[in-house]
């Protein structure tokens, strides 16, 4: 294993969250990428917040490594590009296409689509519901939310935009007046990220899916199977869960990020603050997916439930602000929230309190406004109050002037209709014509019930109009402006959802170091690594004894780490032990070691078992070196790093059963280099497994002990060791029974003739009577 600036390698010659949430559609990630001149600009929008992602320009290599980094963490559907490309982006997207499990869709636009000037005016007439509505010149506002001195990324912009507009993505069932809303735009960077590929995150078991029982639980029809984010991820909403997955996707450098996550994880798993945490946990169980309850207020779509989500969203935040600010303000994150959960969600909450009844709301299944809210339509809120008393007394006054058969009836309010006077069917109402009553106009035939429209009727209509519709238009006017309002104040929101995710998972992880029992690693920008008594995450899960190991890398020794030792002895559990620890400081977790100090790397790269071994049949180092001496390279390779100026030495693991490696003296003496070992004991025939590291070599590889405890037979294993002593003294090697080899194949010559010897044509011949009697039986017996 390398960590550079921490290459795992093995080498061997032996073959839930909220369940009152809603199910969300399928998020999908659309990327626009121009590749020019050495840099690349890029933005993608994500359809599961409705927001626009820019990375400003930046220098790639050749290869367009920072662009695969890109794309492997944000696995976009859609890769828009343009027609007219470099070499390398178009190499780059060959290359993609051949990456398994992993087939977006490739767009290409003309070149006049990326056009500056036409990005700029495609951006300036997008729809932008975070936009205050007194904002005139758009232009000098968007340049305070992004910066404009990236070509690239500007014109990869103007082409995302014209792909949203050409997919209606998010709105595709609305009119073709709506335009794809952005409720918000965020910068993206890989500044300072730690590189670790795909076999790595695979190896290591950082994530591993698995599929999940019902397919109907999950649209990928996938679970996150055992794991490490699976172990740590105890947040308690599923935005928190996904800056989560995030910050595994992307390990990072920077001190200040993970100190900041550090003091975080630190103070919530001290058990003095165990029942703070458990407050705020229960307040982040109500936060609800703020871009989803925006982009529907953008839209006009907006459900009591909804309504009642956002109102406990923002209640709980003020609750988390209010709880937060008696916290150390001098751990970042609290200091940030107490800041950050600004009076606009006082405002936002009262607002809703005012002016939202959600009881009614409920009731009546649509948006309703408390009392005092607007005169007008308390005014006729009250007309409709009294309506009952008033109708009933209208109906009497109708049954005066009715058919003396006709014995009762009401008068009723029916919307977009209009009031009008209901009457039971009598028996001799048999045809429509005998629906007819003289002074009154007959409007339907509903539940043997005959309604009219009369003169009476039809002055209600003009006096009190059609109120229960114009209530509702009313009330739907106030909701406009009450969206309108919340709208305006979409960054305050967002920022409650960005930190209140950061909140849930340094939560998550403290919860994890506190019953796992972690520590905090001490992080510092120099080059060395040293892990106490340090052990797997995920092994000791599974093993009721686990054995924990050291581990120490300076700048001038112990670089790099050859480590020998029979085949299931733990080499490769410690080589992914190490490589787990500084994965997890990397992410600011707390790490599983007694005491551990880790110096910041640059990459994390395995070479272990990989995919393609199985399918091929062969060892991954033979997958590498098919063509070359293994022994040779592998030397070459280890002499090189020893032979480098100490500053430029990787951390290197290396577990091998070569040992001619180190028994014919192939590696430079130096103390950069280490060897170790795993200890184990015969006991008698069988060999047992300490799993303690020790300094030194294996001095054999217990081949025939672990291949019996495999299962092969004795005898087998017997041979093999005789075979194996006479190659290693020089002797020949002679085939074992050699007589009884002679003696089977006189046999064969013996069936063979007489099988040839019988005369198929004869009709006399009874063949099975032959092969029964005379074939088999005497096969044994040669004449």
């Amino acid at each position: 294993m390398a960590l550079q600036n921490a290459v795992r390698r093995e080498v061997t010659n032996q073959a839930s969250l909220n369940g009152d949430e809603e199910e969300e559609e399928s998020p999908e990630v659309i990327l626009s990428v121009l590749a020019q001149h050495g840099q690349v600009g890029l933005c993608f929008y994500d359809s599961k917040d409705y927001t626009l992602h820019y990375m400003a320009d930046t220098p790639d290599s050749t290869d367009l490594n920072l662009l695969e980094r890109v794309i492997q963490e944000i696995s976009p559907h859609v890769i828009i590009t343009s027609a007219k490309q470099e070499r390398s982006m178009v190499r780059f997207m060959h290359t993609l296409g051949s990456i398994p499990d992993y087939k977006p869709e490739v767009v290409t636009y003309p070149c006049v689509d990326f056009g500056l000037e036409v990005s700029k005016q495609r951006l300036l007439s997008a729809h932008l519901p975070f936009l205050p509505a007194s904002i005139t010149d758009r232009l000098s506002y968007l340049t305070s939310y992004m910066s404009f001195d990236s070509p690239l990324m500007l014109r990869s912009l103007g082409a995302l935009l014209k792909c949203l507009d050409r997919r209606r993505v998010g709105v595709e069932l609305e009119d073709s007046s709506v335009g794809v809303p952005i409720l918000q735009f965020h910068t993206y960077t890989l500044t300072g990220v730690v590189y670790v590929d795909r076999d790595t995150y695979s190896v290591l078991q950082i994530f591993k899916s698995e599929l999940h029982p019902s397919v109907y639980k999950m649209q990928s029809g996938e679970k996150e199977g055992f794991s490490l984010y699976e172990i740590l991820n105890r947040c308690k909403c599923k935005f928190g869960s996904r800056l989560l997955r995030r910050w595994f996707l992307r390990p990072t450098r920077d001190m200040e990020v993970l100190h900041r996550r550090q003091e975080a994880i630190r103070f919530f798993a001290s058990p003095r603050n165990s029942d703070v945490a458990g407050t705020l946990q229960s307040l982040l169980r109500n936060i609800r997916n703020i871009p989803t309850l925006l982009r529907r207020m953008s839209l006009s779509h907006t459900k009591v439930t909804d309504w009642q989500s956002l109102y406990k969203t923002v209640y709980s935040a003020v609750c988390i602000r209010d709880t937060v600010r008696v916290l150390p303000q001098s751990v970042g994150l609290f200091r940030e929230i107490s800041e950050g959960f600004s009076d606009d969600l006082q405002h936002v909450a009262s607002l809703i309190s005012k002016v939202v009844d959600f009881e009614s709301s409920s009731t009546e299944n649509r948006f309703t406004i408390k009392p005092n809210v607007d005169p007008a339509i308390d005014e006729k809120k009250k007309k409709m109050m009294g309506l009952s008393d008033f109708l009933t007394d209208v109906a009497r006054r109708e049954l005066e002037h009715l058919d003396s058969r006709i014995t009762s009836c009401c008068v009723i309010y029916i919307p977009l209709i209009g009031f009008l006077l209901s009457v039971p069917r009598l028996p001799s109402m048999v045809e429509k014509e005998d629906f007819e009553i003289a002074g009154l106009d007959f409007m339907f035939l509903s539940e043997e019930r005959l309604h009219y429209r009369s003169q009476r009727t039809k002055e209600l209509d003009d006096l009190l109009g059609d109120l229960h519709c114009d209530i509702r238009d009313m009330e739907t006017a106030v909701m406009t402006q009450l969206q309108t309002a919340i709208l305006e104040k979409s960054p305050s929101l967002y920022k409650v959802l960005d930190l209140s995710a950061e909140l849930d998972c340094l939560m998550a992880m403290s919860s994890a170091s506190q019953e796992y029992g972690y520590t905090s690693p001490k992080l510092a920008a120099h080059r060395r690594i040293l892990l106490t008594q340090a052990r797997h995450p995920l092994l000791e899960l599974c093993s009721p004894l686990f054995v924990a190991n050291s581990f120490q890398s300076s700048e001038t020794n112990g670089r790099v780490k050859v480590i020998t030792g029979p085949n299931s002895s733990g080499k490769s559990i410690y080589l992914k032990q190490v490589g787990l620890a500084v994965f997890m400081a990397l992410i600011g977790s707390d790490v599983p070691a007694k005491e551990a100090e880790i110096g910041l790397v640059d990459g994390i790269f395995t070479r272990m078992q990989s995919r393609e071994s199985v399918s091929v049949g062969l060892s991954t180092f033979m997958i590498d070196l098919n063509q070359v001496d293994g022994l040779s390279l592998l030397a070459a390779s280890i002499s090189h790093w020893l032979n480098e100026v100490p500053g430029k030495v990787p951390h290197v693991l290396l577990a091998t059963n070569f040992h001619s490696l180190l028994q014919l003296g192939l590696l430079p003496s130096t103390s950069l280099l280490s060897l170790l070992t795993l200890e184990t004991a015969v006991d008698g025939d069988e060999l047992v497994f300490l799993y303690q590291l020790k300094e030194g070599m294996c001095q054999s590889s217990y081949a025939a002990n672990i291949a019996l405890l495999a299962g092969l037979p004795t005898s087998l294993v017997q041979r093999g060791v005789e075979v194996s002593e006479l190659y290693r003294t020089g002797q020949t090697i002679k085939r074992v029974d050699r007589h009884s080899l002679d003696e089977h194949t006189n046999r064969c010559h013996w069936l063979v003739d007489k099988f040839l010897s019988v005369d198929l044509n004869d009709k006399d011949v009874d063949l099975q009577k032959f092969l029964k009697e005379e074939l088999l039986p005497s096969a044994g017996d040669p004449q």
